[in-house]
């Protein structure tokens, strides 16, 4: 199993690509400079503290508490588990839509009334000792209520790569190695940049990667969206995609 690093070392990582000093990023972040050193130095990471540096690194705070080992606040969680398999078929299906189409769905997404959260998130548990950068990257994915059978179909779709479900959750239990290919398609999915995702990780990429084509980019921001929709509402949009689907079937290209 690989040892987690500590969030302090992985936070130091990411200031040292920057060059940004612990004063530069409380600056940014409305913080006190010592309490980033204090992160910085080994401590743990307080709930605001997280709130407040996740924008200022380009990453969403759920996927800072992750990376720090807290607990996801639920209110930073999808609102309804059971989406999961709708999620999955209205991404399935967006990505092979035109660029019109899915800017229309995510409208749509977007529109939806907020519903209340009915229970809390429980994401399937990974292997017990996972704690390595597999298993950072696979949780992120959760929590964009994606199952490993979502992660290998979107990812599949958007990305060179096509795994096994399974394949994922080894990767995900540390027992599949995090490969440069795989940061890059991971980093697609999840809206962050690869570089970052490598220096987190510790995986070292060949080159500057390209961007994500389009249709990746728009997967992870609808996937992001879609977690605040409930299963009827999920299942309501992947209708809505698979109907468009069906009136473009003669334009079945990646864009």
């Amino acid at each position: 199993m690989t040892e987690h690093p500590g969030f302090g070392a992985m936070l130091t990582r990411l200031l040292d690509k920057r060059e940004l000093s612990a004063q530069g990023l409380a600056d940014r972040a409305g913080l006190d400079a010592d309490e980033v050193r204090a992160v910085l130095a080994g401590g743990s990471p307080g709930k605001e503290f997280l709130r407040q540096v996740g924008p200022e690194l380009g990453f969403h705070a759920v996927d800072l508490f992750i990376l720090a080992r807290l607990a996801v606040p639920d209110e930073m969680a999808p609102l309804d588990a059971s989406a999961a398999t709708w999620v999955k078929s209205t991404v399935t299906d967006a990505v092979l839509l035109p660029e019109a189409n899915r800017l229309e769905l995510l409208r749509l997404v977007r529109a939806l009334p907020q519903e209340k959260r009915r229970s809390s998130f429980a994401p399937k548990l990974l292997a017990p000792l996972a704690g390595g950068p597999g298993a950072w990257v696979i949780r992120m994915l959760q929590y964009r209520n994606l199952n490993w059978l979502g992660i290998a179909m979107t990812l599949g779709l958007v990305t060179p790569t096509y795994l096994s479900a399974s394949t994922y959750g080894m990767i995900g239990s540390d027992r599949e190695e995090l490969t440069p290919r795989l940061v890059t398609d991971f980093a697609a999915l999840l809206a962050i940049d690869a570089r970052d995702l490598a220096t987190l990780t510790d995986v070292v990429l060949s080159g500057v990667p390209p961007p994500p084509p389009p249709a990746a980019a728009d997967a992870a921001t609808l996937l992001w969206e879609m977690r605040r929709l409930s299963a009827a509402q999920a299942q309501h949009t992947s209708d809505v995609a698979h109907s468009m689907r069906g009136a473009s079937r003669d334009g079945d290209q990646v864009g």
